[in-house]
């Protein structure tokens, strides 16, 4: 702006000296001049040209984002529900006297040095995961460690709960949680939240959330991008002991959509015990009524035959999934999925292998293994949602507006600050590794590409990035709360 200013001052004086100097000079060259002047003066540069490419995707995306026509009115969440001790791995792990000697994976923590060593693993691939923490005497020991730092901070957790949490947000929902809720976590929750007085319970559950940045070190690793390590010995949550509590009160609720989330923390009971539970919540599952929509949110898990189990007997009777790129890889490994030979993404996830395991998840219930219709996938770069034409309306806005919530509650903003954010996604992309020739691309005009597959429409967007997260727990829930309540079920 201060270089036009100058070149108009410049103009007039020129325009000005040579009128005063030279009052002889043919009066067309002082119009010409005069005329350029004009027009500098009268052309305003377009609005987009003044945009950075960050301000501009958020800008088209709320352009682009319109409420259903029909909402949910009434949503039922369960069944995990904590209060998140948030706090610097780094700084938790050096107060406990632990040093970064070697990263290794373990399924299920059992002492402080196995905890390093996992924590170690997936800090050093910028990735989230979650773990059961088997000895109740040592994590007692570090929960207690973790509250004497003054810089912990305590949060909603649970899957279910931050997920009821943001649906609560909105002035048009009811909704009602169930889940183990202790006097803490009533306290942090919305007062718009109906709790069974069954879910009450005198202690909370707590989680242990270890954050980490972009680039931070711990021994010989270095996180590539800011994540979190999250591990409990949580018997309330891990035994889905609510469950029951939820599906009870559907009738009298009555809601239009249930959303369910903690399978994942069965991982911590013995392998008989979880095989035992997951029947069960699948034969509940199996009594909901058909006109109540069923929500399933996955979240990060180990064992190949629980996944397997939740395939084969959760699927059946649900309509929609939400996953991140941990999960989804892990779905495809367990089940013998396309592309399930990777062992681990490198870098931002292929958006064609991506599509392929969404296309055949999708495509399973037309064999009867799944009742699929709707998918939504996030990963830190990008969001695919993707649905069985026919069964859902809004699709572009619902995945739209998951991307815009991630990129503001990364940053700890309500809305997109286009200087703290950037974008890490290809504009242009094969849209399948298993078909050749389709190709996608975004631009900060269209932020969403739409592409079909033999009855699936995908809906792609790339997510601003933010540079500096505040706070990474519960992205995923937030994400798939908003893309859930700007969908349209179309019935």
């Amino acid at each position: 702006m201060w270089a036009k200013a100058l070149c108009i001052g410049l103009l007039a004086f020129t325009v000005g000296l040579l009128n005063h100097l030279q009052p002889n000079i043919p009066k067309a060259a002082i119009g010409y001049l005069s005329s350029s002047l004009q027009s500098i003066i009268s052309a305003e540069p377009s609005y987009s040209s003044l945009q950075s490419t960050e301000e501009a995707f958020a800008a088209s995306w709320d352009r682009l984002i319109v409420s259903p026509r029909k909402q949910w009115g009434r949503v039922a969440v369960g069944v995990n529900a904590c209060v998140d001790v948030v706090l610097s791995g780094v700084s938790l792990l050096q107060a406990l006297g632990l040093i970064a000697h070697s990263a290794k994976d373990h399924l299920v923590l059992s002492s402080k040095e196995e905890l390093a060593n996992t924590f170690m693993h997936y800090m050093q691939q910028g990735a989230a995961a979650e773990r059961f923490y088997s000895d109740s005497n040592s994590f007692a020991d570090i929960s207690s460690q973790a509250s004497q730092d003054p810089r912990a901070q305590h949060f909603v957790g649970g899957n279910a709960a931050l997920i009821a949490q943001r649906l609560a947000s909105y002035p048009d929902m009811e909704v009602l949680l169930c889940g183990p809720v202790g006097p803490k976590l009533h306290e942090l929750l919305n007062e718009k939240i109906f709790v069974p007085p069954e879910s009450l319970q005198e202690q909370d559950e707590y989680h242990l959330i270890l954050e980490y940045k972009a680039g931070e070190q711990w021994g010989s690793a270095q996180a590539p991008a800011a994540s979190r390590f999250i591990f409990s010995h949580d018997l309330s949550n891990g035994a889905m002991t609510s469950l029951e509590v939820l599906l009870s009160s559907l009738e009298e609720f009555q809601p239009n959509l249930l959303v369910l989330s903690g399978l994942h923390m069965m991982e911590g009971l013995s392998k008989e015990s979880r095989e035992e539970r997951l029947g069960q919540a699948a034969a509940s599952l199996s009594g909901v009524p058909s006109d109540i929509l069923i929500h399933l949110e996955l979240a990060s898990m180990t064992d190949g035959d629980m996944m397997r189990g939740i395939i084969y007997q959760v699927f059946p009777f649900i309509s929609s999934l939400g996953l991140n790129e941990q999960e989804l890889l892990f779905l495809s490994q367990s089940a013998s999925g396309p592309h399930s030979y990777i062992s681990a993404w490198s870098g931002v996830p292929d958006i064609g292998i991506v599509s392929d395991i969404i296309f055949w998840i999708l495509k399973g219930s037309e064999n009867k293994t799944s009742a699929l219709t709707r998918v939504h996938f996030h990963t830190l770069a990008y969001h695919i949602l993707a649905t069985i034409d026919g069964f859902w309306g809004n699709q572009m806005s619902a995945v739209a507006a998951g991307a815009r919530i991630a990129g503001a509650q990364a940053c700890a903003n309500e809305t997109i600050d286009p200087s703290r954010v950037t974008l890490k996604s290809p504009l242009e992309f094969s849209t399948s590794q298993e078909q050749t020739g389709g190709t996608a691309r975004v631009s900060s005009q269209e932020p969403v590409a739409v592409w079909s597959r033999e009855g699936v429409t995908f809906h792609f967007t790339p997510v601003l990035v933010c540079k500096h997260p505040t706070r990474t727990v519960g992205l995923g829930d937030a994400i798939s709360s908003e893309g859930l309540y700007f969908s349209e079920a179309n019935s």
